[in-house]
Parts: structure tokens; C-alpha cells; sequence
């Protein structure tokens, strides 16, 4: 887990891009994916989690890195846990993010960060960012599973 967790701070330090009301971290949403199929859902919430932190800390994102990523985490491990297929997961994390956590993220801006935003503001930004992440994660996964990186009795061998 926290070999996850340090790959999506190193990864948001590094790439990401400017997505209309906020920023895209692509690496965010690939770990949140490969985190839920290799761990669960419980274990992708509290890397989610620790990436939000941390980036937080050290001034790579903001307080709507925890609805963005948590959220899409959750999903993203539910997915998976019920279908084990890799693609469900992409789809969890694309909805958490890209469509919950945008809703959610508009009391949080309004309260922390003076912004009088709507739910359409972060809508197409956490999309991107999910999106483009989203893809990333399952390539990940099946090349691990390819090169037989897991061997797990549970789905993902």
C-alpha cells in the first residue's frame, strides 16, 4: 500500500495537466484503479486517501484531491470486487470521480476555497483526469497479469 501511495505522490508531482477548474492527475486515478483490483476496496479508499494527503502537504493539490480520489477508489474496488474484470474498475473510478465527486466537491470549494462553483464547473475536469487514468489502470493490471507479477486466489491470476 504504500508503495502505491508513494508512486501517485511521485506521479503527481511529475504529470499532470491543467483541466478547466482544476488539475488532472492522471497517475491519482491509475493507482486508484490497479489499487482496487490488486487490494479491494478498502485498501484503494486508504492509498486514495494517503495520495490526497500527502499531495495536499507538499502543495500539489487541493482539498478536492479527497472526494476526487476517495470516492473513485471506493467505486472502483466495489466494481471490481462484484464483475473481477479490470474494466468494471475503470468504470467505478470513472464514475466516482468524474460524476459523484463532482457534485461533492462544490460545498467543498465553496467552504475551503472561497470558490462559488457549480457541480458542471468540476464536472469535465474531474472526467479528464478520471478518464485518462482510468484507461491507464487496466493496462497496468493485465500487463502484471501477463508477466505473472500476482498470482491471487481470489480473481486476479
Amino acid at each position: 500500500m504504500s508503495l502505491m501511495a508513494a508512486i501517485g505522490v511521485l506521479g503527481a508531482a511529475f504529470i499532470w495537466f491543467p483541466a478547466g477548474a482544476a488539475r488532472a492527475f492522471p497517475v491519482q486515478h491509475a493507482i486508484n484503479v490497479l489499487s482496487a483490483i490488486l487490494l479491494g476496496p478498502g485498501p484503494a479508499v486508504v492509498i486514495a486517501f494517503l495520495i490526497a494527503a500527502v499531495r495536499n502537504l507538499l502543495g500539489l493539490g487541493t482539498v478536492l484531491a479527497f472526494p476526487g480520489s476517495i470516492i473513485g477508489a471506493l467505486l472502483a474496488g466495489y466494481a471490481y470486487k462484484k464483475w473481477k474484470k479490470p474494466p468494471f474498475a475503470a468504470v467505478g473510478e470513472m464514475i466516482g470521480t468524474g460524476i459523484i465527486a463532482s457534485f461533492i466537491s462544490v460545498p467543498i470549494a465553496n467552504l475551503f476555497l472561497g470558490m462559488e462553483a457549480a457541480a458542471l464547473a468540476f464536472m469535465p475536469a474531474f472526467l479528464v483526469s478520471s478518464v485518462t487514468g482510468s484507461v491507464l489502470g487496466p493496462l497496468i493490471a493485465l500487463r502484471l497479469k501477463k508477466i505473472r507479477m500476482f498470482n491471487r486466489k481470489d480473481g486476479f491470476k
